[in-house]
């Protein structure tokens, strides 16, 4: 039995039409209840629903053997985990973003707000960047709008909420995407049957 650990909502849902589209359906996961894992013996794997930045703790424990996480997630938090497979589901870009007319002033520090403190760090950090990084968990577009940073470093898909609150993307940082991910351990001792699932799902891209 293969555990593999899905994301909530959206992504997750795409993720799971993947995993079924190549030999892994699992009927029970579609019934509306309130149970948190469901399996399909014959087809030998076991999912579960978990939040999305919990994914890669999960695989990276031992406590699901595959995982399907964000691109920016395995950059943020950089787990101990192998990156198998580039699902190409749930594209984007992560981005410096700001006021549509912003100037950056090199001679001063920037102040950027993000819930990605790792990735803006490094990015800076590559350009000799003096930065503030200033760390939210809600909505980002916020910060500059209030005059709380500078500019903001997060996941744009369409841009669409930028553009309504004046913003546009300045930079793009890194593209995003969804990645099939696996336990170190998992990967050695369940090797056969984790390089099939692999196989079936990269035919299915």
């Amino acid at each position: 039995m293969i555990n593999v650990a899905l994301p909530k909502g959206r992504l997750g849902e795409r993720a799971y039409e993947a995993f079924a589209s190549a030999g892994y359906d699992c009927p029970a996961i579609l019934e509306k209840n309130r149970r948190l894992t469901f399996e399909n013996r014959e087809k030998g794997v076991r999912y579960f629903w978990v939040k999305p930045s919990d994914v890669s703790i999960y695989v990276e424990r031992g406590a699901a053997d595959v995982g399907v996480a964000g691109r920016d997630i395995l950059l943020e938090y950089e787990p101990d985990v192998y990156e198998l497979l580039d699902l190409g589901i749930g594209r984007c870009r992560m981005c410096v973003a700001g006021p549509e007319n912003f100037y950056d002033a090199p001679g001063r520090t920037l102040r950027v707000a993000t819930k990605f403190p790792h990735i803006t760090a490094e990015h800076y950090t590559a350009k000799s960047r003096d930065i503030d990084i200033i760390k939210l968990n809600g909505s980002i577009e916020l910060a500059p709008i209030l005059g709380l940073s500078d500019v903001i470093v997060d996941i744009v898909e369409t841009g669409k909420t930028l553009l309504e609150n004046h913003l546009a993307p300045l930079e793009t940082i890194v593209d995003i995407s969804a990645w099939l991910i696996s336990s170190r351990v998992s990967y050695q001792f369940k090797h056969q049957e984790i390089a099939a699932m692999q196989a079936a799902l990269a035919r299915k891209l």
